[in-house]
């Protein structure tokens, strides 16, 4: 089995089109439809969620996914966590809690606001187990082993996590990267990066942002993900060099 990182959902917290079939400047056009953010590593039989959206059930559908062994979260939003609940069947399947993995603030978070996943409710049991994890860590499923880095980047006024993996890079929300995760960002093969929209925006790298990042670090290919509704598909791939590729749901590749 080949290992496989795919981009579930690459739009910004209200997708594209919106709930009023709001689409901005975007033109007809099936790579403008985009749910919310979320990610999906397969390695080896290793598969790992990075995000819960509010679309994750369809996420995994759609792409085919049919077994979960732990998630990984990049923060507490609403938009990265409210499908949460969607992945009960997987404690049934599994026959154990699912592992879950994030920041001090974030797991601080899920385990206070979705009480019912993490602490026995009502007759019904718990489905995960949270670890608070702090740069290194590892993810086990019998013989394969994924090794791990979490950095902190800022998201507005909070915190977010950045992760590595195999000279992969994903940092789907932030606005500023410290001096001390930079240096995660070298050398990599894979750089999926926040490009929210082409005006600035408090909380969100826009497009000018991320290009001065990756003019810095220089990937060999990066992806631009959490594109609003001002980020039409083919303008970006029209306007970007080669190896810049805007993202669409269910946009993979080999690692």
């Amino acid at each position: 089995m080949k290992n496989k990182f795919t981009i579930l959902g690459c739009g910004s917290s209200l997708g594209s089109p919106w709930i009023t079939n709001y689409k901005g400047k975007l033109k007809n056009n099936s790579k403008n439809i985009r749910t919310r953010c979320c990610a999906h590593v397969q390695y080896g039989n290793l598969s790992i969620s990075i995000d819960t959206s509010p679309d994750i059930k369809n996420q995994f559908l759609k792409n085919k996914i049919k077994s979960l062994d732990a998630i990984i979260y990049t923060h507490e939003h609403a938009d990265q966590t409210s499908g949460i609940f969607e992945m009960r069947p997987f404690f049934w399947k599994n026959k154990k809690k699912i592992p879950i993995y994030g920041s001090k603030r974030t797991i601080k978070a899920l385990t206070s606001k979705y009480t019912f996943c993490f602490s026995p409710r009502h007759g019904y049991q718990p489905i995960m187990k949270a670890n608070i994890v702090n740069k290194k860590f590892k993810i086990k499923k019998k013989n394969k082993v994924l090794s791990l880095t979490a950095f902190d980047v800022i998201h507005g006024m909070i915190k977010a996590t950045g992760f590595l993996f195999k000279r992969v890079a994903y940092i789907s929300d932030c606005n500023k990267i410290p001096k001390e995760s930079l240096k995660n960002l070298y050398n990599l093969e894979y750089l999926v990066i926040d490009c929210l929209k082409m005006d600035k925006h408090p909380s969100h790298f826009n497009y000018y942002d991320a290009l001065k990042l990756i003019k810095l670090v220089k990937p060999k290919k990066s992806i631009l993900t959490n594109l609003h509704t001002d980020l039409d598909y083919d303008y970006l791939k029209k306007k970007l060099p080669s190896n810049i590729l805007p993202a669409y749901d269910g946009l993979s590749f080999n690692f």
